[in-house]
């Protein structure tokens, strides 16, 4: 893997693509840095190096084609200036003369912004004079966005022609690449992932790929409901997708075929409605009465589950067990989160991966007490159903 840990860039003009698809709260501040903060390293290595540093980036998904002032960058750049001491220059235009000037009278170790890369309709077609427009920019390339690593855009897969020399992985892409290879690849076992989720619709592929490498297979969230109602049970009101009823059955028998313990939750959280302001029962059983839906799984399922977690050497997991953003429905996953740092302590792996996971393995408070932490949850779970994604297969 060629990484800017192996090269040093200085006197170059260096593009790299970074991931600041930030969120904001109803201020206008940003609420969670993390993706910024994940790009320090790589900006702070190229800024050492004496590089002259001119960041790509999207937020958002703009509609319209052009500028649209509740996706601009500006708040980001003014933030990054604090976060690295030094003014960030940036300007609400891409490409033109006034871009081409600031960055060639860049200096070494100064950092620019480029506005939002999404505002060109050009970038998510990947198109090639597009992409040929950006690179014409620096002299070197260098891709640090795995969040955006599944999409075959302009500026994180077709500029990487542009220079068949100078491209890089940077920190953060090298070192995620670095942890899912292990995971897949280079695992102990025993190996347990921990799937959640509202819909099985969107864990097929990642689902039937773990069943060739992992020991157990612990299922949560909404998505059960499809696997309880493919066993026969009755499940009230709760989320179920019909259509996929099949699929579910067709996975517990692989699982079956291939040696893998596949753990449904026995017991349940149920409520009369979704809301915080239920009314709420336990039921000790698969079946859920009718006009009531689960929420969360129950006791019984959180002590077989985290015996499971605790067992184990390396543990994946991408999902919550149930309407977590609700206390009352919070207990479940909490307990996972809780017993993954405590079986990383005891020196398992652990990967978390995922919006809500990681949202909810840092809202538990254990999120320094595990392995790694993926930016990327899209990237992350395509990279893990075995595709090849465009941004790491540009560089490589």
């Amino acid at each position: 893997m060629k990484t800017i840990q192996d090269v040093n860039l200085q006197g170059k003009k260096v593009l790299v693509r970074v991931d600041f698809n930030v969120p904001f709260d109803k201020q206008g501040n940003i609420s969670d840095d993390t993706r910024i903060q994940e790009a320090l390293p790589t900006i702070n290595k190229l800024i050492k190096d004496g590089a002259s540093v001119i960041l790509m980036a999207h937020l958002g998904r703009p509609k319209k084609g052009g500028f649209e002032p509740e996706f601009t960058l500006k708040p980001v750049a003014e933030y990054l200036s604090k976060l690295i001491n030094q003014e960030v220059v940036f300007t609400q235009s891409l490409l033109g003369e006034e871009v081409s000037n600031l960055c060639k009278n860049l200096k070494a170790g100064q950092v620019m912004l480029l506005e939002n890369i999404r505002f060109y309709k050009e970038e998510t077609k990947g198109d090639v004079e597009f992409a040929k427009q950006l690179a014409a920019l620096g002299d070197a390339y260098v891709n640090d966005a795995f969040g955006a690593a599944h999409r075959e855009h302009a500026s994180t897969a077709t500029i990487a022609q542009f220079f068949p020399q100078d491209k890089y992985f940077g920190l953060l892409m090298a070192r995620e690449v670095e942890n899912l290879n292990k995971l897949m690849n280079n695992h102990e076992k025993p190996f347990t992932a921990v799937i959640g989720g509202s819909k099985i619709s969107s864990k097929i592929g990642i689902l039937e790929s773990l069943l060739n490498i992992v020991d157990n297979l612990v299922i949560g969230g909404g998505m059960r409901y499809t696997f309880y109602k493919a066993l026969g049970h009755s499940i009230g009101d709760s989320l179920c997708e019909d259509d996929k009823i099949d699929v579910a059955k067709s996975l517990m028998q692989k699982a079956k075929e291939q040696g893998v313990k596949l753990y449904l939750p026995e017991d349940s959280i149920i409520a009369d409605d979704f809301s915080e302001n239920a009314n709420i029962k336990y039921v000790d059983t698969m079946d859920i009465p009718e006009k009531w839906q689960g929420m969360d799984i129950g006791e019984k399922s959180v002590k077989t589950y985290c015996d499971v977690v605790l067992s184990s050497k390396t543990i994946l997991w991408n999902g919550p067990m149930g309407v977590f953003e609700m206390k009352k429905f919070a207990a479940g996953t909490n307990a996972i989160a809780k017993a993954v740092a405590e079986a990383t302590d005891k020196g398992a792996f652990s990967a978390i991966g995922g919006g809500d996971s990681v949202d909810a393995i840092k809202g538990s408070g254990y999120s320094d007490r595990v392995s790694y932490i993926s930016t990327g949850g899209g990237a992350m779970l395509e990279f893990l159903e075995g595709k090849v994604l465009p941004g790491i297969k540009a560089i490589e």
